[in-house]
């Protein structure tokens, strides 16, 4: 039971982190930022880059990932974003692994203490015979309770933790949307030409 309680003491602990972490990252979520980025990219405000919102004193992960892209939009635009996705992809994924191990392993703990009981018991029959049948009734009784207590670790832990997992999905795919806009709207404004066409074809379908 030792390790069992371990394992639920760590699981209790990740997810109250996990808990805060998340709400304090939707708290930060900074929508004229991200306005501001897209303005930038799509040519509508000509304030040179080093005056824009900094992400580092901007704490909104997708502000991160966008203003990494403006800063290296000349070396390496993807790949910046890219990296700093990782980066903040893996912030949210922090401590889940932790999670995930726990519940592969409590069941397995609680079998392993009942077994570990179960040959107790019948050590204990081998010793007193069937006079006392009491003393391995209540041995196996005891023992199950290990199995019981992974069981319901297990099942407590990996509730949190799909849920946890789910916002990392959900995140992933936010920022790999949003880069691909980002992406998108700084290569129009390199391409006046290509803008100018567009509107172009904008004019005729109006007229049609």
């Amino acid at each position: 039971m030792i390790p069992l309680i371990a394992c639920s003491v760590l699981a209790v602990a990740v997810t109250l982190e996990r808990v805060i972490f998340f709400l304090v990252q939707k708290m930060r979520k900074n929508e004229k930022v991200i306005t501001e980025l897209f303005d930038i990219a799509e040519g509508k405000n000509d304030r040179p880059p080093e005056n824009q919102p900094d992400a580092d004193g901007n704490k909104d992960y997708r502000a991160k990932v966008l203003f990494s892209g403006l800063r290296h939009r000349g070396e390496g635009l993807a790949e910046s974003m890219e990296i700093a996705a990782m980066e903040e992809i893996g912030r949210m994924k922090r401590g889940l692994s932790l999670m995930h191990t726990i519940v592969a392993v409590a069941p397995l703990l609680g079998i392993l203490g009942t077994v570990i009981g179960i040959i107790e018991s019948f050590d204990v029959l081998g010793q007193a015979g069937i006079e006392d049948p009491r003393a391995v009734t209540s041995g196996i009784a005891q023992a199950l309770l290990t199995t019981a207590a992974g069981l319901s670790i297990a099942i407590c832990t990996l509730l949190p933790y799909e849920y946890f997992a789910a916002r990392v999905r959900r995140a992933t795919e936010e920022l790999s949307l949003l880069a691909s806009r980002f992406e998108l709207a700084l290569k129009k404004t390199k391409n006046p030409a290509g803008r100018e066409t567009e509107k172009r074809r904008e004019v005729k379908s109006h007229e049609i």
